[in-house]
Parts: C-alpha cells; structure tokens; sequence
C-alpha cells in the first residue's frame, strides 16, 4: 500500500508520519476484537520476506482463535454470519464454493445405493418333517422316546391306553364267534327243515358284520403303537404333559425331521413388509451365537398375513440354508430380510412417509 491510494486528508497524515511503503498484515480474526501489524519501510518487501510474514501472521491467527473463548452457537449468530460466508463463496471459483459443496455432497449421500432390509423374528425349523397326529381319540399311555432324540424307521414312538380298546376288541371277537355258530347251527338244521334254509342269508350277514367290526378293532390295536415313518430327529414337547391326557384324532403329537434338513423361518410384521424376491438374501442372528450368522435363500413368502400366538398378524418366509446347518432345530434369533436397492434417503424415509401417508389418508 502506498500513500497515493488512500484520501486525501489521509495520504497528508501518512506522509507526515510514515514512510512512503506499508504493509498490513492482520494478526487476529475480524470483529470487535480483531487487529493486525502495521509494517513501513521506504521500499517494496521482497516476495521472499511476504512469504514469511504471511506464514508468521496465520500462525498468529491460529493462535488468536485458540485463546478466545467459544461461542455458544445460535441461530441468529448463525444467519448473521451467513452473508458474509455467501459473500465469500461468490468471490471463489464454482467448484470451490462451499455452499455448493455441502449440496452436492448432500445431494451424494442422500443417492447413495442401499438395500432394504427388514428384521423379523426367526427360528430354525425342519424343512420336510414328518408330522405326527393322533390315529384315533385315546389317552396316551406311554412315550418310547425321549424329546430330541435320533430314532429310526419303524421305532416305537408312543402307544395309547390299550384297555378300553382291547376289550372292545374282545367283545367283537366273542360276537363272531356267536355269529358263526349260529349260522353252523341253521346250516344243520336247513338240511331237515326248510324255513331254516331262508335264515342262512341274514345269519351270513350277521357274520360279515361282526367280522368287519372286529377288524377295525384289530387294525385300530395296531394304531395304537405308533412308530417313526422315517429316519430322524423326534420333536414334541414334555413327555410328562402328554401322558394320560385325553386326545382327539388328528391332534398333532409329535414331528420327525432330519437332522440336516433345516429352514429359517421368519416372520415378517405387515407394517415392515417389502418387496421380496424368491431367492433374495436371509441371515438369521441366533441369540446363542450372535457373531456368526445363519444363511439362507428366500424360498417363498406367504401371500396373506396369518395371526400368531401373541394375536399380532404377520407374513411367514421360509429361507432354505447355503451351508450344511451346525445349530440345533428350535434356535430361535433375528432374521434380516435383504430386498431391492434403492437410494439412502428411500430407505430413511420409507417407514415415515408410510405413516404419514395412512395418518393424513388421501
């Protein structure tokens, strides 16, 4: 700076007072508080010493910055200074303007890929079990296997109360035989009387009667004694609570399912349903082992919601297993359900626009 660029009424103080060069160099940042040095010479300072003294004034201004206390923020500190930080920005290149920095890196975080995802309570359950239900009404009298157990095909299970059952089987077999002398005794006498030749038929009958009840009682005795229909793992609850308890036919007992055939199955909340696709990815987080996830591929998922026991409504997914399963059927976790890809400000705002959009209902 030179004295020629500065007023009249001040280029006749600063000759009076300063040399003909000047050079200001602020030492503190502006405001009430700021300030800087005042350097005069009779000639120009070198581009070498303005280096130095521009490095030595913003080490200064850190310096400054770090002794004065920090201002609490406040939004009208805030739009106060937001015009001298647009002013700023103009004076600098586009690319370089912070403004359209922070909105392009917005705008880029905002679009960044993500995959929806959905948590839902799982399980790992037998794929293909053999269920098991009660062949007829009876009380169950006796298990022949312990719960988890590995059994075989043809292995006795549980057998039913057989008293009731083979004293009707007995009464049956008694009422056949009845039924058969009988018709002996009118075969003889047919041969000498005629009218006895016409209670052969009805006596017949009589005996295929009694010989199709007293079957059914027989393979109903064999029912009784239900065994495994295939290798694998039985599946029912405490032995003690089935004992003695009246059933009806039909009423499942127990299951039999392979030890390597095992499913995750989930439970997806109508609120958190996404699109899914046969095939998308499954991991379920046991709660024994949580650092080493389970993984699957979606296999189907349940068009209608189904009420659970805890009376919420739910879709259920079934994912068949990458790898040969390690954990016991009935560890139950989270499962995390991977859908499409979308951008992160979808995946953020899903749920809220959702709630909006049923709350306002248009």
């Amino acid at each position: 700076m030179q004295a020629g660029d500065l007023p009249p009424e001040l280029a006749e103080a600063w000759q009076a007072w300063l040399p003909a060069q000047a050079l200001w160099l602020p030492l503190a940042v502006a405001g009430p508080r700021g300030g800087g040095l005042l350097l005069a010479a009779d000639a120009h300072w070198p581009a070498a010493e303005l280096a130095l003294l521009a490095e030595w004034g913003h080490a200064w201004q850190h310096a400054w910055r770090g002794l004065q206390p920090q201002a609490a923020w406040s939004p009208r500190r805030w739009l106060a200074q937001l015009p001298d930080w647009l002013r700023a920005s103009r004076e600098q290149p586009w690319w370089r303007r912070r403004p359209l920095q922070l909105t392009l890196g917005a705008l880029l975080v905002l679009l960044f890929p993500v995959r929806l995802s959905v948590l839902a309570p799982g399980e790992l359950v037998p794929a293909r079990p053999a269920v098991l239900r009660a062949p007829m009404e009876g009380v169950i009298s006796q298990f022949h296997v312990r719960p988890n157990e590995a059994v075989r095909a043809g292995q006795a299970l549980f057998s039913f109360d057989e008293a009731a059952l083979a004293s009707r089987l007995e009464v049956a077999r008694q009422a056949l035989a009845t039924a058969e002398a009988e018709y002996r005794q009118f075969a003889q006498l047919a041969l000498n009387d005629g009218k006895s030749k016409g209670q052969l038929a009805v006596l017949a009958g009589k005996i295929g009667e009694k010989q199709a009840e007293a079957d059914y009682l027989a393979r109903q005795f064999e029912r009784s004694h239900v065994v495994a229909p295939q290798d694998g793992i039985a599946l029912f609850d405490d032995p003690a609570e089935w004992v003695g308890r009246p059933v009806q036919t039909g009423e499942r007992i127990m299951r039999v399912a392979a030890a390597n055939e095992v499913e995750i199955e989930a439970w997806i909340a109508i609120g958190d349903a996404i699109p899914l696709e046969a095939g998308a990815p499954v991991q379920l987080y046991l709660s024994a082992t949580p650092f080493r996830p389970v993984a699957g591929r979606l296999r189907y998922l349940n068009h209608d919601a189904v009420a659970r026991p805890d009376g919420s409504y739910a879709y259920r997914a079934r994912a068949r297993l990458e790898d040969v399963p390690r954990d016991r059927i009935g560890l139950k976790g989270t499962a995390k359900l991977h859908g499409q890809w979308t951008t992160l400000i979808h995946w953020v705002l899903r749920r809220p626009l959702a709630s909006i959009r049923q709350f306002i209902a248009f």
